[in-house]
């Protein structure tokens, strides 16, 4: 008995300490971006002022009144939301059908799903940029980068959200069958709050990744339809992230999803951990 209270004891201690430790070093890279921000261009790259310097707003007022931050951000807001909101509008219906009524082809088309994510993001660029641009004529617009990002983001929410119906009995839906409900009210009234943490965690994913998506939203756009990943790409110093002026708009830019993560933290932990408690 001495050896196992011995042993909680240690756990108690040892694993907690461990998580501290590893997350503050994840962290890392953001403090230090954050600190850096409050620094000049020329505090900025001083071995002398690494830790001992005098704040600054300079950079923050710069990004605000030289480089139209707010429609950058404005863009950003409206192309991950709505990418979001239209990923899951097809991704909701598509997971119900496959997890309730799979057919002997839906893991050969989940696992084809899957396999578009290996696609070279390159390989496409030349060949979307020429149609958008020469035929389509919807090169940098937010229509163009709504669709890119939900069909992006498609494969990955289908998949998440396909596991977390699964864990839901089909016997519930088959009684909403018998009262007479339909296939939508299936869906509204008693597939989405049963598995509410797992379409709210899924959610917030695929408002993540359409936030941080860089590379086509820098690509596809030039000014109308920009977003902050193209603010801060046009901000970049050969000197890296270590200018202030960057580092402010960085900051800036995941401000933002920062505390949008906060303040959703809680069900998207109970989103993730759904299935553990069915």
């Amino acid at each position: 008995m001495a050896i196992v209270a011995q042993e909680t004891k240690f756990s108690r201690i040892f694993w907690p300490t461990l998580a501290w430790v590893v997350a503050l070093i994840f962290f890392f890279p953001i403090f230090w971006m954050v600190f850096t921000s409050f620094k000049t261009d020329a505090d900025a790259v001083k071995p002398e002022h690494l830790l001992f310097f005098t704040p600054t707003l300079e950079n923050y007022a710069n990004m605000t009144q030289n480089y139209d931050y707010w429609r950058f951000a404005t863009n950003s807001v409206i192309t991950s939301v709505f990418a979001t909101a239209f990923t899951l509008f097809v991704g909701v219906p598509a997971a119900y059908a496959m997890a309730f009524n799979p057919s002997r082809h839906t893991k050969d088309i989940l696992m084809w799903m899957l396999s578009t994510k290996m696609l070279p993001a390159a390989a496409v660029l030349y060949p979307m940029t020429f149609l958008t641009k020469n035929f389509l004529g919807i090169f940098d617009t937010h229509f163009l980068i709504i669709l890119v990002l939900s069909l992006i983001n498609l494969p990955i929410v289908i998949w998440m959200l396909f596991t977390y119906f699964k864990e839901i009995p089909k016997e519930i839906i088959e009684a909403g069958k018998m009262d007479g409900v339909n296939t939508w009210g299936e869906i509204k009234d008693i597939l989405i709050p049963l598995a509410w943490g797992g379409v709210a965690s899924t959610a917030l994913l695929c408002f993540i990744f359409c936030w941080n998506e860089a590379y086509w939203t820098v690509r596809l756009t030039t000014t109308e339809a920009a977003t902050l990943s193209k603010l801060i790409e046009g901000n970049r110093a050969p000197e890296g992230l270590f200018f202030g002026r960057l580092s402010a708009v960085s900051t800036a830019a995941v401000g933002p999803i920062v505390v949008l993560g906060w303040f959703c933290q809680k069900q998207l932990v109970q989103g993730l951990t759904f299935g553990a408690v069915k």
